[in-house]
């Protein structure tokens, strides 16, 4: 009864625990297991044509057994040697677990066959993976990323279901867990975090920041080339895409623009002139000159004469 209750909380933990196979009959392999979790190591191919073998953990024996019979398991409550496999599980991994195994096979006079060493290296796996981003003031994007738990994670980057590159980012690389993105780069963005016995990913939908590109010429000659906040945009009535190779043929607005405020001037200047030129015709036609007048006189005078007794 004892036995049957040990291997169903054994199993209980295996299932909540990150299981991990690692082929160790080379001499000198290198195997990871996850904390708390399993591990597998394939010690031979198979137990039924050894005569004996001996399992130690530095300078321990946990495992003594012959040809398919196990005679002693020093971890036994957590652990199985399966001989038709030739297979070591150990369950529920902690620190102390990590170091140097070595296996001895023994031949029927009792002499040592081919030892060969293991090293079990225990990390934690990441438990899980925070992404923020950040619009910065010119419109580049700041994004961080962060794990909780794990050892010696690695950090890689991709948008889009591929590495950035770097006419994408502005600082940083792909496999930092800090980068900055240039203004124009939206899509997908997925940072990953993995280590030896784990692998876990968190994505986010990034856009633009609301920036845009213009490119055009003021009245006063002045040409602008950068990128703006687009609600506070005041520098051209229209703006263009991100500069290409392509020749833009079409007519910058605010040249339009300039060249109807000058036609304006124009037609109100001439507009002005013709008003006063009218104005001085209108008044010469009415002046009477005074010499004509003063003709108009004499022509109709008479004299008075006073007859005197």
């Amino acid at each position: 009864m004892k036995a049957v209750v040990g291997l169903l909380l054994m199993l209980l933990r295996v299932s909540h625990g990150v299981e991990i196979y690692c082929d160790g009959r080379q001499d000198g392999a290198q195997c990871y297991g996850a904390l708390g979790g399993t591990v597998v190591l394939r010690l031979m191919d198979s137990a039924s044509e050894i005569t004996k073998y001996r399992w130690k953990f530095n300078t321990t024996v946990i495992l003594n057994g012959k040809t398919n019979r196990i005679d002693s398991n020093l971890i036994a409550n957590r652990s199985v040697f399966t001989p038709s496999k030739g297979t070591f599980r150990i369950n529920d991994l902690s620190r102390t677990d990590g170091g140097v195994y070595t296996l001895e096979t023994f031949d029927s006079s009792g002499r040592v066959l081919e030892p060969r060493t293991l090293q079990l290296f225990i990390q934690a796996p990441v438990s899980s993976v925070r992404l923020v981003t950040e619009c910065l003031s010119q419109g580049e994007m700041r994004a961080s990323c962060s794990s909780e738990g794990g050892d010696s994670p690695q950090y890689s980057w991709t948008l889009g279901g591929r590495t950035l590159t770097h006419t994408e980012l502005l600082s940083g690389n792909h496999e930092t867990n800090n980068i900055t993105l240039k203004q124009h780069v939206s899509g997908r963005l997925v940072c990953s975090v993995k280590n030896n016995v784990s692998h876990v990913s968190k994505e986010e939908m990034i856009s633009n920041c609301g920036f845009i590109f213009i490119n055009c010429t003021l009245c006063d000659g002045t040409h602008i080339s950068q990128w703006v906040f687009a609600a506070n945009n005041t520098l051209c009535i229209e703006s263009t895409t991100v500069p290409t190779t392509v020749r833009d043929t079409t007519v910058d607005p605010s040249l339009l623009i300039c060249g109807l405020l000058f036609a304006v001037a124009v037609l109100s200047v001439v507009g002005i002139a013709m008003f006063f030129h009218l104005k001085m015709r209108k008044y010469k036609k009415t002046k009477v000159p005074a010499t004509s007048r003063a003709m108009e006189y004499s022509e109709n005078s008479f004299s008075v004469v006073e007859l005197r007794s």
